[in-house]
C-alpha cells in the first residue's frame, strides 16, 4: 500500500509498517544516560538528605519515597537496554517483562504522587503555616505516603492484565498488543486523568496561591521565597517536558493504531510514533532529575556551593592577576535567625 504524497487519508486493507529503527538507537541512549546519572544522583541526594534528616521536616517522608521509586526503576533499565538494542528481543520471560513495565508506570505515577505531596505540604507551610501545626507530623505523612503507593498500585495494576507480548513473539510492549488495544485506550485515558490531569489541577492552583503570596507579601524571608520559586520552576518544568508530552503522545498513539487496524492510514501517524518514543525517553528522565529536589532549599549545599565558586574566583585571580568582585548573596545574613521558619516548610 502506498501513502497519498500530499498528506491526505486513505482507506485500505492495511497500512505500511512503521520503521522502529529510531526506538532502536534513541531509547538506549537515553536509558543508558538515566540509569548512570539516575543512580549516582538518587545515592547522592538521599545521602545528603540523610545526613540532614533530623533538621527536615516531614517533607522527607515524600522526599524519601521519590527517592526509593526512582532506584526501583532504575534497576530495571538495563533489561530494557538490552532489550531495545537487540532490536525488540526480550529475553527474560513474560512475567518480568510485566515486571519492567510496571516498575516504569510505579515510578512514574509514584513520581507525580509524591510531588504532588510536595507541592500541598510546601502550600500549607508558606500560607498556613500557623494552622499546619499540630497537625501535619510523622505519622499523617507515613500515612499519606502509604495512602499514595496504595492509589498508584490501584491505578496501573490492570496494566498487568494485558497482553505484553504477541503470540510467538518475543517484543515486550510497553502498552499491549493489537488484540486489546480498543480495551486498553479507555484504561489509558482514564488512567490519564486520575494519574496526571488531577495532580497537575492540585500543583497549578496550590502554586499559583504560593506565588501569588510570595509577590505580595514583603514580610517573607528572602530565603524562604527564593527555595520556594524555585521549586515552583522545577515542578512546572519537570511537568512540561516529563510528563505532559508522555500522556498526549501515548493516547494519540494507541488512537492511530486503531485507525491503522480500521484501514485508516496518514503520514502523520509515523510522526506521531516517533514523537511518542521521545516523549517515552523524557518520561523516564523524571528518575535522574527528581533528586534536584533533595538540593532546593538546602542551605548546606548552598553553602557549599558559594565556598566553591569562591575558591575558585580566588584562584582564577591569582593566575590571571584580575580581581574578580561578586555581591554576596542578601539572604545568608539572614538564614540564622529565620531557621525556625524554614523548618515548617522544609
Amino acid at each position: 500500500m502506498s501513502v497519498g504524497h500530499e498528506g491526505k487519508t486513505t482507506n485500505k486493507s492495511f497500512c505500511e509498517k512503521i520503521d522502529i529503527q529510531f526506538t532502536h538507537i534513541f531509547l538506549p541512549t537515553v536509558y543508558v544516560l538515566v540509569c548512570i546519572i539516575g543512580v549516582f544522583a538518587n545515592v547522592f541526594g538521599l545521602k545528603s538528605m540523610f545526613k540532614r534528616w533530623r533538621t527536615l521536616g516531614d517533607i522527607k517522608f515524600f522526599i524519601l519515597n521519590l527517592g526509593i521509586a526512582d532506584l526501583l526503576y532504575v534497576s530495571t533499565l538495563p533489561f530494557l537496554i538490552s532489550y531495545y538494542a537487540a532490536d525488540s528481543t526480550w529475553q527474560f520471560g513474560t512475567v518480568f517483562c510485566k515486571i519492567t513495565r510496571f516498575c516504569f508506570n510505579l515510578n512514574l505515577y509514584g513520581s507525580i504522587g509524591f510531588l504532588t505531596c510536595i507541592c500541598v505540604y510546601r502550600y500549607l507551610g508558606i500560607v498556613y503555616p500557623m494552622k499546619i501545626k499540630g497537625i501535619v507530623n510523622t505519622r499523617l505523612s507515613v500515612t499519606i505516603s502509604a495512602l499514595v503507593w496504595t492509589l498508584v498500585v490501584m491505578q496501573i495494576l490492570p496494566d498487568m492484565f494485558f497482553e505484553k507480548s504477541a503470540p510467538n513473539s518475543s517484543q515486550c510492549f510497553d502498552t499491549t498488543g493489537n488484540d486489546l488495544i480498543k480495551d486498553y485506550l479507555p484504561y489509558s485515558i482514564g488512567w490519564t486523568v486520575t494519574g496526571f490531569l488531577i495532580p497537575l489541577l492540585v500543583i497549578i492552583v496550590c502554586y499559583g496561591h504560593v506565588a501569588y503570596v510570595l509577590m505580595t507579601k514583603a514580610n517573607i524571608n528572602t530565603l524562604l521565597k527564593q527555595r520556594s520559586l524555585k521549586l515552583i520552576i522545577f515542578l512546572t518544568v519537570l511537568f512540561s517536558v516529563c510528563f505532559l508530552p508522555y500522556h498526549l503522545l501515548r493516547n494519540l498513539n494507541l488512537s492511530t493504531r486503531i485507525l491503522k487496524m480500521r484501514g485508516t492510514c496518514h503520514p502523520v501517524f509515523d510522526d506521531i510514533y516517533i514523537a511518542y518514543q521521545v516523549s517515552r525517553g523524557l518520561a523516564c528522565l523524571n528518575s535522574a532529575i527528581n533528586p534536584i529536589i533533595y538540593l532546593v532549599g538546602n542551605d548546606e549545599f548552598l553553602m557549599r556551593f558559594h565556598s566553591f565558586s569562591k575558591r575558585t574566583r580566588r584562584s582564577l585571580a591569582q593566575i590571571t592577576g584580575v580581581i574578580v568582585y561578586r555581591k554576596p548573596p542578601q539572604h545568608m545574613d539572614s538564614t540564622v535567625n529565620t531557621e525556625a521558619e524554614l523548618n515548617i516548610v522544609q
